[in-house]
């Protein structure tokens, strides 16, 4: 399936935009998929301008006091999917789609990586930034696989195999179709995360990453409508 084509980035109202004394604003890095915050830098008009017109995100440097394409050298690129700003048009909330590993300067995901009181270093190994619930917990299952506890649910499903995890499926689909039945709406919720909860035992038993189903829904927005059939 080819991904349909991106739209175009709506221009913003720089007449409304509420520049510091410098001529500038804060933008936020945000992950297209999982919504977690990637990083933090500066953006001039000319930086926004080059980033609406080339689908690629430029910032402002101030320590270089120059216009900054991101990933220009280390090949960290973000691709610009969206832009918003906030309530008092004074700081930019960009969805991007980043490439080329980690959006930190040390090859981290994430510029915050830091918890507690000593500075970690940051690195491709650094933990990963706060995303949404269902990320989270494929991470969970995946670190469950890669180390396994004691006692752990989810290893009891990985040791049982494609049999005990498809039968699960098989259980929790019809709990939640039953729940739908009863029009229960705490029921429905419940037998949902259930269900969510064990598709992704079986997308890691298989080596299918989570994200790869949020593109898979990320690509069919604005995809032609399907005719019902």
């Amino acid at each position: 399936m080819t991904p349909p084509s991106l739209p175009p980035l709506a221009p913003l109202p720089m007449e409304h935009l509420r520049f510091d004394g410098a001529g500038l604003l804060p933008a936020i890095a945000q992950d297209w998929l999982d919504g977690s915050v990637l990083m933090v830098a500066w953006m001039n008009r000319e930086a926004i301008a080059r980033s609406l017109a080339t689908a690629e995100v430029h910032y402002w440097s101030r320590s270089r006091q120059e216009l900054w394409h991101k990933g220009a050298t280390s090949g960290q690129i973000q691709r610009l999917r969206g832009v918003r700003y906030d309530c008092d048009a004074d700081v930019l909330l960009l969805t991007v789609e980043q490439l080329g590993g980690g959006a930190c300067h040390t090859g981290a995901p994430s510029c915050f990586f830091g918890s507690g009181a000593e500075p970690p270093s940051g690195g491709a190994e650094a933990p990963l930034p706060p995303a949404d619930a269902c990320s989270e917990l494929f991470r969970v299952i995946e670190q469950r696989q890669r180390l396994p506890e004691a006692g752990s649910y989810v290893n009891r499903l990985f040791e049982g195999g494609d049999n005990r995890i498809l039968k699960k499926i098989g259980e929790e689909g019809a709990e939640f179709v039953m729940a739908c039945k009863d029009d229960d709406s705490a029921a429905i919720a419940a037998e949902a995360a259930d269900l969510v909860f064990h598709l992704q035992v079986a997308l890691a038993q298989h080596g299918v990453p989570w994200r790869q189903v949020l593109q898979v829904l990320a690509d069919r927005r604005g995809a032609p409508r399907r005719q019902a059939g």
